[in-house]
């Protein structure tokens, strides 16, 4: 394995990039440092987040910058404000006995009159989101003619989040005899196009496979019932005692509700969506970076360009429809030579979406089994006995209150004070998973259960006409029943999510207080229609159709769903 040295990185960079700890090239770097500095080399670079593509592009720009030209000689642009500031922060790093060189990061967000005014007394390299940048371009505050290194950082990013027309705009004002650099997770279409119109003869470097998944993360999948979700995902979080991860939902009401349902039982957990000020984003991002939130509920929009060092988990809540996105979540774990975890909480139907990934990333998922409360409790306390030993004490600082301390607890022996601190640090733990029985993973062939096998267990299926187009999942549909049902927690069975309607088992028990409390309120921007997923009479038809503020698609279904059970009772 090469040096830096003998990449051919200058002795001011090399002298600043050994104090961060960099001792060799990761293999982007590698592969990517010394053509670059060559002249007018186009390189295509894929390769996954976290494999060192910041200074893979960064060193040989810094080193071809002309420092007595204050003007912009390099661009760089990226998809999110977080991966603006963290470039701009390494390239900072990356030049510190470069002590003329100025990067300037411009993102929306933020004051543009003081990025004006930093752009006017000049700049070397621009950092830039492409929104923001075509707003100075506009204001005439800045300008690209001496721009000679363009870089696109996580290009598939940009693209997906729609900015193909800004990039084509901002590229129109730099001179066609640039130097364009493209780096990527995944390679799709979009990104042969800009190629194709913007690239002269780009040489292409593949670190591992196209569209491949990062080498040290480790697949993982569980399937569970809609209903069991939340709890599954509660005993995956138990289950790692030191978990400290991104939970990918797929909306933004569903990633609040779940976030709202982790602080409530006492995970140290927050939110990331688009819903949030950039104030709000600001400071749940420093909370979870500083390790005060171990658990990030966001999504996709919101979580694109973070850049947090050493996740262990990755855990997809909902799994996305496409193998890129999966990618792109799993690549947030097991960077810089470590090790992470990706898990799909999945259901039946969703079984296919994993063997798709598998085939993108080309890698084999491994079925997980949900761990017994028994499990959970075990690893809880021997994680928390290792730290006990592992606990550094001061001597000096309590050696003046230890005699009080002996004093007080001199009537107990070695195992009684043992067993009191373990049940003073988990009796909540272990009191609620030895009330929590186990959780059952539904199997092919299960599928949907008969009505006599429904009947036999005690339940009745119910229809509701809230469903997936209402922004909701499986967890809102218990919350609602758990929330305006007085009086008694509702024991909820199998949940059947359609478009624009739904079916829920309740006990037979528990039916008629069901529909008593739920028929007619309003919920999720809707009235709520609630009957047994039968016929019913047509003057009951008739009430919940005057008294829904539904739009006609879901009257449609319902009554579809009517007629077909109506044919099949005859």
């Amino acid at each position: 394995m090469k040096t830096f040295e003998e990449l051919g990185v200058a002795p001011e960079i090399l002298r600043a990039i050994s104090e961060m700890g960099y001792e060799s090239p990761m293999p982007v770097q590698e592969e990517v440092i010394p053509y670059l500095l060559g002249n007018n080399n186009e390189v295509i670079a894929l390769a996954q987040t976290g494999t060192g593509k910041t200074a893979a592009f960064g060193l040989p720009i810094l080193q071809q910058i002309e420092l007595n030209q204050l003007s912009p000689q390099a661009l760089i642009l990226c998809p999110t404000r977080e991966l603006c500031l963290q470039i701009a922060d390494d390239l900072n790093d990356y030049s510190k006995y470069m002590s003329s060189l100025k990067t300037l990061p411009v993102y929306g967000g933020s004051g543009i009159e003081s990025q004006i005014r930093a752009l006017k007394r000049g700049v070397h390299i621009i950092v830039a989101t492409p929104g923001r940048l075509i707003d100075l371009i506009n204001r005439k505050a800045a300008r690209l003619n001496a721009v000679r290194n363009v870089v696109l950082d996580e290009a598939d990013e940009m693209l997906n989040m729609g900015f193909s027309e800004s990039i084509d705009e901002i590229l129109s004002y730099v001179p066609d005899t640039r130097n364009m650099l493209l780096f990527s997770a995944t390679m799709p279409a979009g990104i042969a196009k800009i190629t194709r119109k913007y690239m002269h003869n780009p040489h292409e470097i593949i670190i591992g496979k196209k569209n491949e998944g990062a080498k040290n993360v480790k697949h993982i999948y569980y399937m569970v019932n809609a209903k069991d979700k939340y709890l599954v995902l509660k005993r995956l979080a138990d289950y790692s005692p030191n978990i400290y991860g991104i939970v990918f939902c797929r909306t933004r009401k569903e990633t609040q509700e779940i976030a709202d349902a982790l602080i409530r039982d006492g995970y140290n957990a927050d939110s990331l969506h688009g819903d949030l000020s950039q104030a709000q984003r600001d400071s749940v991002m420093q909370k979870f970076r500083l390790r005060n939130v171990r658990l990030l509920v966001a999504t996709d929009v919101a979580a694109r360009g973070l850049d947090v060092e050493d996740l262990t988990h990755i855990i997809n809540y909902g799994v996305p429809d496409d193998a890129e996105s999966y990618t792109h979540r799993s690549g947030r774990t097991g960077r810089a030579g470590k090790t992470g975890i990706s898990i799909a909480i999945i259901n039946l139907r969703e079984k296919h979406k994993i063997r798709e990934i598998e085939k993108s990333i080309n890698k084999k998922f491994e079925e997980g089994v949900i761990p017994s409360g028994k499990q959970i409790c075990e690893k809880q306390l021997f994680s928390f006995v290792d730290k006990l030993e592992k606990v550094s004490v001061n001597e000096e600082e309590i050696q003046g209150i230890m005699p009080s301390i002996y004093r007080k607890l001199n009537w107990l022996d070695k195992e009684d004070v043992i067993k009191r601190l373990i049940s003073l640090e988990f009796n909540r733990l272990i009191d609620y998973y030895q009330e929590a029985g186990d959780i059952e993973s539904p199997r092919e062939g299960s599928g949907k259960p008969e009505k006599r096998d429904r009947e036999k267990r005690g339940y009745v299926r119910l229809f509701i006409n809230l469903g997936k187009n209402d922004g909701i999942g499986p967890q809102s549909v218990i919350g609602l029943l758990n929330d305006n049902v007085p009086g008694r927690k509702i024991d909820i069975g199998k949940i059947d999510m359609m478009k624009n309607f739904s079916f829920i088992e309740v006990r037979e028990a528990d039916r008629d207080c069901v529909i008593q409390n739920l028929d007619g309120i309003k919920a999720f921007g809707s009235r709520v229609a609630i009957e047994l997923a039968q016929e019913a009479p047509p003057e009951d038809r008739k009430r919940k159709r005057e008294n829904s503020n539904k739009d006609n698609s879901w009257k449609k279904d319902r009554n579809s769903h009517k007629d077909r059970s109506k044919k099949k009772s005859r």
